[in-house]
């Protein structure tokens, strides 16, 4: 009656977060759950945090030790292992809500169109304050992310499009991974609440993020999905990519 929803957990030195971010989940309403935490080679006690929280609850929690390969690498794995119709990725470091988890699984339960649920955000930690996200469009997503990492999607689209991108260890992955699962078609929901709670934090990668890594993820979404970006907004990614619509436009002139 409730499919089994597997939350992945990445973890990479966020032994102060972890617990929190694990509570978050376990005091959701939606009554079925596993939470699948991935250390993803940790140099602080994160990997005994998360043995020991598994230790209190170990038919819900799982715990996977590897060696440092990044986020997305870490989330894949994570999601291999999952038992679960539904996948929820959730940093170490972040937390949600008590009714996300059942409100999404509603609408994907009775639509099988909709292939992404995801919901309104909220900045705590460091800054605090709504995260105003740019309305879904296809053509808004060919230019840049306006769906979070912790949004709701079924494991079997995860392996239509085969995972997230582990060369993208420099952050991004979860833009391409969205543009990977939604170019081929689907319908995409944001939840009217506040469901997740984003962590800022010094060292986060979302701020550390420079004008290398933008322009390698440009790169790299240029070389997986041009036939989508051709469609959308008429060729390829330009820096800045905000430009990237007229300058097709005018090229396409010559």
């Amino acid at each position: 009656m409730f499919p089994l929803v597997s939350v992945i957990v990445p973890c990479y030195n966020q032994a102060p977060f972890l617990e929190e971010a694990v509570d978050s989940v376990l005091n959701n309403k939606y009554p079925n759950f596993e939470i699948i935490i991935v250390d993803d080679g940790s140099h602080d006690h994160s990997a005994k945090v998360a043995l020991k929280i598994h230790e209190k609850y170990p038919d819900i929690i799982h715990v996977i030790m590897q060696e440092n390969a990044g986020p997305a690498n870490a989330r894949n794995v994570g999601i291999k292992a999952a038992s679960g119709k539904y996948i929820l990725p959730l940093d170490g470091d972040d937390k949600i809500s008590e009714d996300y988890i059942k409100l999404a699984v509603d609408i994907l339960e009775k639509n099988q169109d909709v292939k992404v649920v995801y919901c309104e955000a909220e900045k705590f930690g460091n800054k605090s304050g709504n995260w105003k996200l740019k309305p879904f469009s296809k053509k808004g997503l060919a230019l840049d992310n306006m769906i979070f990492v912790s949004a709701l999607y079924r494991k079997s689209n995860w392996e239509k499009c085969g995972g997230y991108d582990a060369r993208m260890t420099w952050g991004w992955e979860d833009w391409e991974f969205w543009i990977n699962m939604l170019k081929s078609g689907g319908e995409v929901v944001k939840l009217p609440i506040t469901g997740f709670y984003y962590r800022i934090r010094e060292g986060s990668r979302r701020k550390s993020t420079d004008k290398e890594a933008k322009q390698k993820t440009i790169d790299l979404i240029n070389e997986k999905h041009i036939d989508f970006l051709k469609e959308q907004i008429g060729g390829p990614l330009r820096n800045p990519r905000s430009w990237s619509e007229v300058i097709n436009k005018v090229s396409g002139w010559f």
